[in-house]
């Protein structure tokens, strides 16, 4: 049976006992994103060494991520590696070797396509190299193959990710009730597992309020802008000026660098406030862009999944959450959804200007169960943030 665990405890619960077993510790030579200089020498064969495949650690989400991550190899005395694949299939599936041969005792991935996931899986049991999914899961449906053998590896320990349809639903929601009527929609990459999602969301939402609402909304089918500004601009120009009458357009995600290329499309052909643009991965000038009118609203925040991934394989390898071989553990992460520079402002204090956790809770995280860490999840927002400082 999945481990869906429950989503109702705090992090208050930081009195479990931490066990240091460790199930798999190898030699730890190679790259360390953010070694602990006082530890001497000798220890650091003993370090815990954790891969990273991202398809970026410097565009405004990947570098998001690698910040915290960064935080928390730091306070837990781990070396991380990263491995940026640019969600290209081949660099994926490369990545989970290249990790593995470098001495990595555990892996988080941000895969592309869950096919991929076969071969990712395979060389880390092969290698005996724990691996964690972030910002993506495997679909039973869609994937039962690649599912099947995910429930049954000993060395795949989970996924976390968003409810990508049910913020597809509201990203449409809040188009169309700024009247918004013809959306059309930039994807990133076609046949990418979140993608694909967010656009079951995005479709569900306008059928929704079509059948409750006279004013009908109407959504294009996807064009995809891949991960870079400059790919980003290129499509969204293409969209454009396939479809002049378009009055909104959803920037599907891809890190944050394809919205970024889209939003310079549409103020130099002059269409900055006549377009309303809704994105998932919050830019650096969100503010701006909301107060300027280049951005409608986004949801976003959801930088910290990384970490829980990081966690999920660090307790897996110090022997301290179980890897069934017929089930794996699941973790559903909280959007934040920001619709004004008023929301963004209590946003950046504690998501931007500093980490939402410190170091103290980064240790104290890492000795949760997995149901207590699961707890943390669902309460992580501006007002938990703030409720700890």
């Amino acid at each position: 049976m999945k481990k869906v665990v429950s989503l109702l405890l705090s992090l208050a619960l930081v009195g479990t006992a931490f066990i240091s077993c460790s199930k798999n510790q190898k030699g730890s030579a190679g790259t360390s994103a953010s070694p602990d200089a006082s530890q001497p020498a000798s220890s650091e064969a003993k370090k815990i060494k954790i891969g990273v495949s991202i398809w970026s650690s410097t565009d405004t989400l990947g570098s998001q991520c690698k910040r915290i991550l960064d935080a928390a190899a730091k306070a837990l005395d781990v070396q991380v590696m990263y491995v940026d694949q640019g969600h290209i299939s081949e660099n994926v599936t490369n990545s989970a070797e290249t990790l593995s041969a470098a001495g990595c005792d555990g892996i988080i991935i941000c895969n592309s396509a869950s096919a991929e996931m076969t071969s990712v899986i395979n060389t880390c049991n092969k290698n005996k190299v724990y691996v964690a999914q972030f910002f993506r899961v495997i679909s039973p449906e869609t994937n039962p193959n690649e599912f099947a053998l995910a429930q049954k590896s000993p060395y795949y320990v989970g996924a976390v990710h968003e409810n990508e349809i049910e913020n597809g639903k509201k990203l449409v929601t809040i188009l169309a009730e700024k009247g918004n009527k013809k959306i059309a929609l930039e994807g990133w990459e076609a046949g990418d597992a979140t993608f694909l999602l967010r656009w079951q969301g995005y479709k569900k939402g306008v059928e929704e309020w079509n059948a409750s609402h006279p004013n009908k909304i109407e959504l294009l089918e996807p064009q995809y802008g891949g991960t870079t500004s400059d790919t980003g601009r290129a499509t969204a120009e293409a969209i454009i000026n396939a479809n002049p009458d378009i009055d909104a357009l959803i920037v599907a995600g891809g890190g944050g660098d394809t919205l970024v290329g889209a939003l310079a499309a549409i103020e130099s052909m002059g269409k900055k406030g006549k377009i309303a643009v809704v994105s998932t991965d919050f830019l650096a000038d969100l503010d701006e862009q909301l107060k300027s009118g280049g951005m409608a609203a986004e949801s976003g925040g959801h930088y910290c999944d990384p970490l829980i991934a990081f966690m999920l394989v660090y307790n897996a390898i110090k022997g301290n959450y179980p890897v069934a071989t017929d089930s794996f553990y699941e973790v559903n992460f909280p959007y934040l959804y920001v619709a004004s520079s008023e929301d963004y402002a209590a946003y950046a204090k504690y998501f931007v200007d500093d980490l939402p956790y410190n170091a103290d809770e980064l240790k104290a995280m890492a000795k949760l169960s997995e149901k207590e860490l699961e707890a943390v999840v669902s309460r992580l927002s501006i007002e938990d943030v703030k409720s700890r400082r």
